[in-house]
């Protein structure tokens, strides 16, 4: 089936956080404290699958208070963190929501991230992500991940589902002319 079609479907779409919505690498203060850089436009993205009706989640290996942040400031209504076994966890989220896997997509970038791409019913992966999983993804971005990847992939779940140019056209609309 084409990627095309496995996007068209979706009802969730669930993302990584280190190397889908940043670029991967860690930043420690001194004190070690530690940060994370997101991508604007990876953001407005997010906010347009979920005005076309879209569920998101987060489900990340690691914790951190800036992901909670940023899933707060996105509005995403489904934040794991610190998850060993994504695949369970998107698994009891499904049930909850009463959805089946093929309405399911995850966004991923290693191989920690394959048991729960490979179940779902469409997967993405960044451009730079772990050659396993760039084999197996339904769709690959051009972008690098903390990069725009997640907006590209988000784009293309829109316009899969005929959603990307009514999400577009508030954009696009010509200012009024100034009246004399």
């Amino acid at each position: 089936m084409q990627a095309e079609a496995r996007a068209a479907r979706l009802k969730l779409m669930a993302f990584d956080i280190d190397g889908v919505m940043t670029d991967g690498r860690l930043y420690f203060t001194e004190d070690g404290k530690e940060f994370k850089a997101f991508n604007t436009l990876d953001g407005h993205g997010l906010k347009q699958l979920q005005k076309a009706g879209i569920t998101l989640a987060i489900i990340t290996g690691r914790s951190s208070g800036a992901v909670a942040a940023r899933a707060a400031n996105l509005g995403i209504p489904h934040l794991y963190q610190g998850v060993e076994n994504k695949r369970e966890c998107l698994e009891r989220l499904l049930q909850t929501l009463q959805l089946p896997w093929e309405a399911a997509g995850y966004m991923g970038d290693d191989v920690v991230d394959l048991p729960v791409m490979l179940a779902c019913g469409f997967c993405a992966a960044p451009a730079n992500s772990h050659a396993a999983v760039l084999q197996r993804a339904h769709q690959v971005s051009q972008r690098r991940g903390g990069e725009g990847a997640v907006r590209e992939i988000c784009d293309f779940i829109l316009a899969a589902q005929g959603q990307l140019d009514a999400a577009l056209a508030p954009y696009l609309q010509a200012p009024a002319a100034p009246q004399p």
